[in-house]
């Protein structure tokens, strides 16, 4: 991480900012002995991560509370 000063941030803001914006590398800034930081942030559209997966139920949950097992399993139980 990059560190500079109140008055380089000042001088040079433009120029830093870009650099933050090219390389993703945050910068830390010291002001009267507290520390901030100027971070990239990035907007992910979630739906992207999707995967598709074909064996998943499709339709209305609702439905599936209705399903009954009696059928297809054959438990004897005590």
């Amino acid at each position: 991480m990059k560190k500079v000063t109140l008055t380089e941030l000042s001088n040079n803001i433009e120029r830093l900012l870009d650099e933050i914006l090219e390389t993703g590398i945050p910068i830390e800034i010291n002001k009267n002995g507290k520390l901030l930081k100027i971070v990239p942030i990035e907007r992910n559209d979630k739906l992207k991560n999707l995967i598709f997966k074909p064996d998943i139920i499709q339709g209305n949950p609702d439905d599936l509370v209705n399903i009954t097992w009696e059928r297809e399993i054959n438990i004897d139980l005590p």
